[in-house]
């Protein structure tokens, strides 16, 4: 997951902080509208309290003589009942800041409501402003109180008229709701995160439609940018398609000068073998077999530099069993009378990723070198190594070569035996070839006991 998360993506980077938007919003909504809902509840309850405690100050009365204090007969039914969750008072204050009863509800029973011990200084601060507080009732129920001071005509110290409801109500309905804001808001959040994934990928389809038509751009299944992209991404496409268009006048302008210096080269060349040919004698030889390496020095290079501007250019894609069914039917017949049997596989739906002529010289190359210093039978095979790469491999039945030798094989104009036929040039070029599209070749034993050449090589989409 971590890994997933430290990998850059535009898509994952937008979703993950609309999302992180989304929940901070939908929980900063959800607190605000559960504390909203607890506040009005408990406005209710005090607006409760606040009647019960203006009834109980309107309608109690002093005793003359004994200074006594009666509440009104019939102040709340709920407060006639014992416990039953709906209480008052009537206190005076005493020295120490707390409160004395005088009269209190039947609810109350045997019991007093408590307040809080700062509840002195309170009224001081705000003469005449009632005090609300939470508390515990007579059966450890929580309750919502309001406490008021005043004073009554006909008794000269102040009166403490106190109010008390079980808000244990208000909690499970705010409880509740809480609950039910919470799944709806899990709801709306999942909906929120479905919708912010589809609108991102909606949003940046154009991108991923622009980034697989640069790869079929690249593997060679198009020449061109040629999709409807909004006006965003409308001047990248132009500037890519620009690019392509240079790179493609590039490549041509190296192919230009390739064949230019090719022409330029081998005229020469051929004018000092042929004068060569027409002076026999010792000089002769020496100049043509001077011009002979010349020639084919030139044509190693010149085959090196076409390879390398080709593929700085388009993709091209190249049919590996077309070219290997070719080279098999050609090379069996040039070697008929070894009888070389060619045994090649691959599959029809493996592509190289280049020209084909480049591909006949590679495959050609390693298949001819192996029906030379085979002695029956040749087996090829071409493999993919994955969705980008592909192995082509070449054995044969022949002496094979050291392992100390390999690496001298693959250099150029080296001729590990000097009585074979050729300029020793086979491998070489298959080597530089092979890395000019980015490959490798590799030399090792064959399980038919000759040498086994594998060439890895890039492989286009089917």
């Amino acid at each position: 997951m971590a890994a997933w998360l430290s990998q850059p993506s535009l898509a994952r980077r937008l979703v993950l902080l609309a999302v992180g938007w989304s929940f901070a919003a939908l929980v900063i909504s959800a607190v605000v509208l559960a504390f909203l809902f607890q506040h009005a509840a408990i406005r209710r309850v005090d607006q409760g309290l606040h009647e019960l405690v203006d009834n109980l100050v309107r309608y109690s009365t002093v005793d003359p003589e004994s200074h006594e204090v009666f509440a009104p007969p019939l102040t709340d039914e709920r407060a006639l009942a014992a416990y039953s969750g709906r209480y008052w008072e009537i206190a005076e204050p005493t020295a120490t800041g707390g409160v004395q009863p005088l009269v209190r509800s039947y609810s109350l029973f045997d019991s007093a409501l408590k307040t809080p011990p700062d509840l002195a200084a309170r009224f001081k601060a705000q003469p005449g402003k009632a005090v609300f507080y939470d508390t515990r009732g007579p059966l450890d129920e929580p309750l919502r109180a309001r406490a008021q001071q005043n004073v009554l005509p006909g008794r000269a110290t102040p009166v403490i008229f106190l109010a008390a409801e079980d808000r244990s109500e208000v909690n499970r309905d705010v409880r509740a709701f809480v609950a039910a804001t919470a799944a709806a808001f899990l709801a709306l959040g999942a909906g929120l995160i479905a919708a912010i994934v589809i609108q991102v990928r909606v949003g940046l389809r154009p991108l991923f439609e622009l980034g697989r038509e640069v790869a079929s751009v690249r593997r060679g299944k198009a020449e061109r940018l040629a999709g409807a992209y909004p006006s965003e991404l409308a001047p990248l496409t132009e500037e890519l398609n620009a690019l392509v268009a240079h790179n493609q006048e590039v490549v041509e302008r190296q192919r230009t000068h390739v064949g230019n210096l090719a022409h330029a080269l081998k005229t020469p060349i051929s004018v000092m073998l042929t004068e060569a040919a027409l002076r026999p004698g010792p000089l002769g030889e020496v100049v043509t077999r001077q011009a002979e390496a010349m020639r084919g020095q030139v044509d190693h290079h010149l085959r090196r530099a076409r390879a390398a501007a080709r593929t700085q250019g388009q993709g091209e894609r190249t049919s590996v069993a077309e070219v290997l069914d070719e080279l098999a039917r050609t090379l069996e017949r040039i070697f008929q009378d070894k009888a070389i049997r060619i045994d090649w596989d691959a599959e029809e739906d493996l592509y190289f990723l280049g020209e084909r002529q480049d591909l006949l010289e590679i495959a050609g190359n390693a298949m001819e070198n192996a029906c030379k210093w085979g002695r029956k039978e040749v087996r090829v095979r071409a493999v993919p190594l994955g969705q980008e790469r592909f192995q082509l491999c070449v054995d044969d039945d022949g002496p094979g070569l050291p392992e100390a030798e390999r690496d001298a094989a693959l250099q150029r104009g080296a001729r590990l035996d000097e009585t074979a036929p050729g300029s020793g040039l086979g491998l070489s070029i298959l080597d530089d070839l092979a890395r000019a599209y980015g490959g490798a070749v590799t030399l090792d034993v064959a399980p038919l006991g000759g040498l086994r050449v594998q060439v890895e090589l890039p492989r286009a989409e089917a």
